[in-house]
């Protein structure tokens, strides 16, 4: 355990560090804050906290500055919690009133918004759609071998494929197809399909070919809309971040964002279905590990649906940031029941 005076010397070094992005001298927390004790004595806890891990030097004739595990004893018995401001809030209502029109668009807003507002980059892990009602399926005619078939649910979820004409079929057979499959399947959640109503679409095409066509479209559908979403906001500001000047360091970032499955298990390892913090090499891929990542679980009417989380340089506002995924785990549910979730 820490004293009390370097518990304040270590606060006050984070949050110079978070300001400025400048390694902090024993000088400059004397001169800034009023720890009422000299220079020469801070000089000799920051080496205290040097020793113990909480602080690190990057060159022999620089200031201190955090480590993880100076971050991770702020952000767990140093943090004071803060709280969204009025004006906040309101700038998260008018976004959703003025940018999102369909259940599909909060996701991508929603990234947007919190990208906005922490000037990190921002992911949303949209829910799993396996609870989706079936709402129509529709074929657009492409050529005289290929058609469009549209898949929509009743979330809004949209999914168009091209599938080819089976020969000898026409699109006359295929539209025919179609109103027999939203016959059976509307209203239907993806998991409510059983072996019983495919076997009633079978019956009512009569015609093996449309039917193995029907099937394909089924299983494409029911793949689409069972598959996790993740939504980024703001990747590029990895490169307004001093820490990542080095072009090498931020294109290994952005290489790792492209990889959806690879996100999706970050934010499957909130584990917590709460807010969690992994700061640094708390981080097990070796990519971000000059990061920290703040994620929170989101719920409608106790039924987990997601992950939001904010990835930034171990020298974000942890504060700002913990606070605005408190508020939006919260009101993202609330926006999702306006649009009818």
């Amino acid at each position: 355990m820490l004293d009390e005076r370097k518990q304040r010397i270590l606060q006050a070094i984070i949050n110079d560090y978070i300001s400025t992005a400048e390694p902090i001298g024993s000088r400059t927390i004397a001169r800034k804050y009023d720890l009422g004790v000299s220079s020469a004595t801070i000089r000799n806890e920051m080496a205290d906290l040097e020793l113990l891990g909480y602080i690190e030097q990057l060159h022999t004739s620089s200031g201190r500055i955090p480590s993880s595990k100076g971050y991770r004893f702020y952000v767990d018995d140093l943090l004071i919690p803060t709280t969204m401001t009025e004006n906040e809030i309101t700038l998260i209502r008018n976004w959703y009133k003025a940018k999102v029109k369909r259940v599909e668009e909060v996701f991508q807003e929603t990234a947007k918004l919190i990208s906005r507002m922490t000037k990190n980059v921002s992911l949303v892990l949209a829910p799993q759609l396996s609870q989706a009602a079936f709402r129509c399926l529709q074929f657009l005619p492409l050529d005289a071998k290929r058609v469009i078939v549209v898949i929509m649910t009743d979330a809004g979820f949209i999914e168009n494929k091209i599938i080819f004409v089976p020969s000898g079929a026409a699109f006359e057979d295929f539209q025919r197809m179609a109103l027999v499959i939203n016959k059976h399947l509307m209203g239907h959640t993806m998991d409510s399909i059983t072996t019983a109503t495919l076997r009633k679409i079978r019956d009512d095409i009569m015609d093996t070919s449309l039917f193995d066509a029907a099937m394909d479209v089924i299983d494409k559908a029911l793949m689409v809309d069972k598959k996790e979403r993740i939504y980024l906001g703001g990747t590029t500001q990895l490169l307004n971040q001093p820490e990542f000047r080095d072009v090498e360091k931020v294109k290994n970032i952005l290489l790792m964002l492209e990889e959806e499955q690879l996100l999706c298990d970050i934010l499957h390892s909130n584990t917590n279905h709460g807010l969690s913090v992994s700061i640094g090499h708390e981080n097990k891929y070796s990519g971000i590990q000059d990061c920290s990542i703040i994620s929170a679980t989101y719920h409608l009417d106790g039924e987990l649906l997601g992950t939001i989380a904010v990835l930034g340089p171990t020298r974000m506002e942890y504060g700002k940031t913990i606070a605005l995924l408190d508020f939006m785990n919260e009101n993202l549910s609330q926006v999702l029941q306006e649009f009818g979730w």
